[in-house]
């Protein structure tokens, strides 16, 4: 059983990785999107983003080189992925479920890599034992109250798409899956782990026989459950739009902040996007895989949907 354990668990972390790498590539491939151009850009830099400007404003920029910044990107990034600055300011009922929930998760992740770092340090350099103690402090209290956010969030956001009149028709059967996927995951694995007996091995006991294959660590049925059950949910997050986490970067580097000048290298990607033949099924745009995307823009749509 520990065996499989472990098999299944570096399967889960390996579809995970190749998953989100896949996910990414996909992306960075994809034909170049129709770019927003809404200033401010964050990467112009504090005084100009200050009042919505741009390089353009600088005369003869095509002369000069242009200055990115990556700290004003970071300024921008930074509190939205932390703390979903939108969802604050744009749906606040939402981000009082939505917060605490993401939030959560990242705890979660962090509480991983310290007891990471504590079981390579218990292995490698054992005579540490006062920075595994510390770590094992540091990553208890993280883990505790990662889950203790991550399971209230998906139960607000549970209740919340159940309930509310407005976000209902946007609900789908996979949202509700994927919120109940977490809540049993996380269930289950904190009650294996808190109702786990004596001297039964702890998390930083199963990483370092997980990291050094130990066959004879005896995990608990219910822990190993749950162990299995988070697995699982790590492998299964970056197959569905749950993945939003990878496209966030794109979606605002490469479509809100993307603000290249047309030079040849994108008039060559806009000449060859425009001999692509769209199937949409709106009716107004006319999109039915016979006409290219320059016969579509040339045409008024009124005129394509009657076609």
């Amino acid at each position: 059983m520990t065996v499989f354990l472990y098999l299944f668990i570096y399967a889960a972390v390996l579809i995970f990785v190749g998953a989100c790498i896949a996910r990414a590539l996909f992306y960075a491939r994809a034909p170049m999107h129709l770019r927003w151009e809404l200033y401010p850009v964050p990467h112009e830099g504090r005084a100009r983003a200050a009042h919505g400007g741009s390089y353009y404003e600088t005369l003869d920029w095509w002369e000069k080189q242009r200055k990115f910044s990556l700290l004003g990107d970071l300024r921008f990034m930074v509190p939205e992925i932390l703390f979903l600055n939108g969802l604050w300011k744009f749906n606040r009922r939402m981000w009082y479920r939505s917060f605490p929930f993401h939030f959560g998760l990242y705890l979660l992740a962090l509480s991983a890599a310290l007891l990471t770092a504590a079981a390579s340090c218990s292995l490698l350099v054992p005579s540490w034992a006062g920075w595994i103690a510390a770590l094992r402090y540091c990553y208890g209290a993280l883990a505790v109250s990662g889950w203790i956010l991550a399971l209230l969030g998906a139960l607000g956001l549970l209740a919340y798409r159940v309930q509310d009149d407005n976000l209902r028709p946007y609900t789908r059967p996979g949202d509700i899956f994927n919120l109940v996927f977490f809540l049993l995951a996380l269930s289950v694995l904190a009650s294996g782990y808190f109702w786990r007996r004596p001297l039964a091995p702890d998390m930083l006991d199963f990483l370092r026989g997980l990291l050094t294959f130990d066959a004879a660590l005896e995990i608990p049925g219910l822990f190993a459950a749950g162990l299995m059950l988070s697995a699982a949910l790590l492998a299964y997050v970056p197959l569905t739009h749950m993945s939003h986490f990878i496209a966030k970067f794109f979606t605002y580097h490469c479509v809100r902040w993307d603000d290249a000048p047309n030079g040849s290298r994108l008039q060559v990607k806009v000449a060859e996007y425009l001999t692509y033949r769209p199937t949409w099924s709106a009716p107004h745009v006319g999109a039915g895989g016979r006409k290219t995307w320059a016969d579509l823009a040339a045409a008024p749509p009124s005129t394509e949907g009657r076609k």
